[in-house]
Formats: C-alpha cells, sequence, structure tokens
C-alpha cells in the first residue's frame, strides 16, 4: 500500500508539472558507531560496507557526523546503491536525488579524497539515469568541501558558498560586495570550467537545516535549548541579525526591517543565475522559534503552521510574482559562462567593470555611477545591468544593503524605451512586486533606492505607461 501511495503521489505531482527529486542518504547509516546497534550490514559484511578506522579495525571513520561511513566505493556498496536508484527511477518515477553529504562518496577506504570515485562517475554516466536529476551536498561532516569542484559534467551542486555570501552582504558586513557580486551571476570564480552550465549552481539562502528565514533576520543566535544537548548542537555562524530585538517584538520599525530583508533576500535569490531552490514555508515566515537543528522536534516547532498563509498573504504574492519573473526573462537565465570578476586583475584586488568578450554584451557592471561599481571594502552596494540580446527584455538590478537611501544612476533605456519598475522592497505589498503589464514607468535618468533594499527594472522597448 505505501508503495501504491507514493506512486499514486509522483503520478499526481506530474500531472500538475511537478517533478519530485528524492533526497537520499548513502553517506550514514543507523547502525551508529562501534557502540550502535546490529542492523544489517554490520552483520552481513562489517569491512565491505564500512570505512573503518585505520588503526583500529574494530572501530568505525566518521565523515557523516552520524557515528560511521558507508564505503560507498567497495563493488558491493557501488551495487547497492546503483540498484537503489534505478529501483526509484524506474519503478517509483523519481525525477532525481538529492545526495546527502556526497563528499564522503569521494572518499576511498582509508577516507582518503579520490581524484576520481568510481561510485560517482557510476551515477554521472549510467544509462539508465541518463535523464534524472543529480544533485550534490558537496561537502561532508569532517570538513571536506568541493563545492565549485565536484566531478562531473552533470552533477549539480548546493552552493554553500552562495549561502553564506548572501547572508554577509544582506546583514551589512563589509568586504562583501565582490563575492556577492560573483554569486549573482553564477559563481564564475568558483564554477571556473568555461562549459559548466549555469543552472548547475543550486542557489539557496535558507534550507531544511539551520535558520529559516524569518529566524535569520530575527535571531543573531541559535536557540536550540529544546534539543537537550545544552544548545551546543547545530551551526554556531548563521550570518544572521536581529534587527535589534532578539525574537518576536511588538515594535513596528524592526517589523518592517524585517519584512523588508526576507523580501531582499528572495528577490537577490530569484534573480541570481542559477537555479534557485527554496525552503518552504519562507514566503509566509515560518518560524522554528530560534531553532536551528530542530529536525528532532515532532512538535509545533517544525510543523507547518497553515494560518501563516492567510497572514502574510502579501509575502506571498511577493514571492509568487518573483518566480514568475525568473521564468518569464532570459536575461536571468543566461546560457553563457560569465568570467569571474577579478579576472582582470590575476585573480586578485579589484575587479574589472566589465567583463571582456562575449560576455560583455550581455553583463555591465554599475555603482550608485554609471560603469563604476565600487569594489572597495566598505562598500554595501552594486548594480548591473543584464541583457537579454534578441530573446527577450534587459533587466537591471540594484542592491543597496546600506542601512541608508542611495540614488543610483540608471543606463540609457535600449530601443529609446523606458525602465519600468517590476520590483522594489522598499515598498509595502502589492507595490513592492507589480504584477506584469502593470509596472509603472521610471521617470528621469537616476533611481532613489531606499536603504537595505533592493530594486529590479526592466526595459520594455514600445511600453509607456504612467511615472513611478
Amino acid at each position: 500500500q505505501p508503495t501504491r501511495e507514493f506512486r499514486d503521489m509522483v503520478k499526481a505531482l506530474h500531472q500538475a508539472g511537478i517533478e519530485v527529486i528524492l533526497d537520499v542518504v548513502f553517506s550514514h547509516t543507523a547502525e551508529g558507531d562501534h557502540l550502535g546497534p546490529t542492523l544489517s550490514f554490520r552483520g552481513l559484511e562489517n569491512r565491505a560496507y564500512y570505512l573503518l578506522d585505520p588503526e583500529d579495525r574494530r572501530l568505525y571513520s566518521d565523515y557523516a557526523g552520524c557515528g560511521n561511513t558507508l564505503n560507498g566505493n567497495h563493488s558491493i556498496v557501488r551495487r547497492l546503491i546503483m540498484d537503489a536508484l534505478h529501483y526509484w527511477v524506474e519503478q517509483m518515477h523519481v525525477d532525481g536525488f538529492r545526495f546527502d553529504l556526497a563528499s564522503v562518496l569521494t572518499r576511498d577506504e582509508w577516507g582518503r579524497p579520490m581524484r576520481s570515485p568510481p561510485i560517482l562517475w557510476d551515477i554521472e554516466s549510467d544509462p539508465r539515469l541518463v535523464s534524472t536529476k543529480i544533485i550534490a551536498e558537496a561537502w561532508d561532516a569532517a570538513g571536506l568541501y568541493q563545492v565549485g569542484t565536484f566531478i562531473g559534467h552533470r552533477w549539480a551542486e548546493w552552493n554553500g558558498r552562495y549561502r553564506d555570501d548572501v547572508r554577509r552582504f544582506l546583514r551589512g558586513d563589509e568586504g562583501t560586495v565582490i563575492d556577492f557580486a560573483d554569486r549573482i551571476i553564477g559563481s564564475p570564480a568558483l564554477y571556473t570550467a568555461p562549459d559548466h552550465a549555469l543552472y548547475r549552481s543550486i542557489n539557496f539562502v535558507t534550507c531544511h537545516d539551520g535558520f529559516t528565514l524569518n529566524d535569520l533576520v530575527s535571531y543573531r543566535e541559535k536557540h536550540n535549548q529544546d534539543n537537550g544537548e545544552d544548545n551546543r548542537d547545530g551551526a554556531d555562524e548563521n550570518y544572521s541579525s536581529n534587527c535589534g530585538h532578539e525574537g518576536p517584538t511588538d515594535d513596528p520599525d524592526i517589523e518592517r526591517l524585517r519584512e523588508r530583508q526576507i523580501k531582499n533576500a528572495l528577490a537577490i535569490l530569484l534573480v541570481s543565475q542559477g537555479t534557485p531552490m527554496l525552503l518552504f514555508g519562507d514566503e509566509v515566515r515560518r518560524t522554528q522559534r530560534g531553532n536551528n537543528n530542530a529536525y528532532r522536534q515532532d512538535n509545533d516547532t517544525s510543523w507547518f503552521n497553515w494560518e501563516q498563509v492567510e497572514e502574510h498573504q502579501g509575502l506571498l504574492r511577493f514571492t509568487k510574482r518573483l518566480i514568475r519573473l525568473n521564468r518569464e526573462h532570459p536575461a536571468l537565465n543566461l546560457e553563457i559562462h560569465l568570467p569571474d570578476l577579478r579576472n582582470g586583475n590575476g585573480g586578485k584586488g579589484q575587479p574589472t567593470a566589465s567583463p571582456d568578450g562575449q560576455a560583455q554584451e550581455h553583463i555591465a557592471w554599475h555603482g550608485v555611477k554609471l560603469g563604476q561599481p565600487d569594489w572597495r571594502h566598505i562598500s554595501h552596494s552594486i548594480a548591473v545591468t543584464l541583457s537579454g540580446k534578441e530573446q527577450g527584455d534587459d533587466i537591471h538590478l540594484m542592491f543597496n544593503a546600506y542601512w541608508e537611501d542611495l540614488e543610483f544612476e540608471l543606463p540609457p533605456c535600449p530601443g529609446g524605451g523606458q525602465w519600468l519598475r517590476a520590483v522594489n522592497t522598499s515598498l509595502p505589498s502589492p507595490d513592492d512586486a507589480v504584477e506584469e503589464g502593470q509596472e509603472p514607468a521610471v521617470d528621469g535618468n537616476t533611481y532613489l533606492v531606499g536603504g537595505r533594499s533592493v530594486v529590479v527594472l526592466i526595459a520594455h522597448r514600445q511600453r509607456v505607461t504612467d511615472l513611478a
């Protein structure tokens, strides 16, 4: 019965145009460390299924943070993994997989990272998996971090650097603008291969591990006391800010800032080059009350409160509009490789104002002055123009993480038209994200971007509408 229910669920989701990506854990098992229970693999062939401590083969090497590590490149374990993937694709009809702690699968029997891990090439090249999406969490719990260097030509990666750099820029940290700019154009400083497709960067600001987006702007510290581990579990550095008060507040100024920062994060995510990934509930300010490791809380800490859907209709509408904007405009989904911003100076120091070659036709960087991006350590703002060329409208993006308003010069609108305001996170709903066909035109050669705000302008060449 569960098998039939799962198949029916997948069929219904497919009919609604929704793909199913299965999270798979081939990094460890429930048998724990050497004191854990014997459930299956330990009793079958311990030395084959697990990575054992090189100095004491009675113990386990723990690269997964759960007491043991699966020996993914042993021939028997490779067959187990491939059989499992075949089953879920051919019998259950899932569309792809996200591999938990995928860097574990690069380790040999002694725990050493391999340049060419057999199991990962098996997954990439298997003809029965050719149409499936394969996504790596390209790190493990022992410090192996492979974002930007994961093997293969099909593997997409959770871009953990995107998460951290966007959070730091939003928080107002100094020295973040260069890395932030790199992340929003597909992280070419990380993904250096010219044939690396931009969509293989899975961009996210929040995920199931860590703070929700609401908590990211409501708590400076984690609050995991209910987990029973004296608040030692969960990440200590979350690059979060409480906007002036720790936890819930009735202060209207703090609440307005939190709402704006949430909209900023959503806007940045959905105008960045790459594949955006949203955490369910962020669009209606779901909270875990500051708990950043709530997997063990089977209560209202981790449940979804459906009343928030009605309570935060404005933010939900804002998110929907951004998703449509992302899907409608080719300039937000370029199919070229953009070079590292630092290439103009040998990979160090100040970036060039614009990339060279083909990319220069698609992208131009600005600051508050046209063609003069401010890459200084103290900078908190950047602007960029993305060209859709013949395929679609140009997009002009302005990001102001500074606490005061900044007036940005605007580039000439292509074709003699006017820039239209699609998004301004400083405005109340529904003006924060205007529906297609209703965007007001921008008058003049400059635009005042509010403190801690994101603005998106679209170059519709022939439309004339009321002034913004």
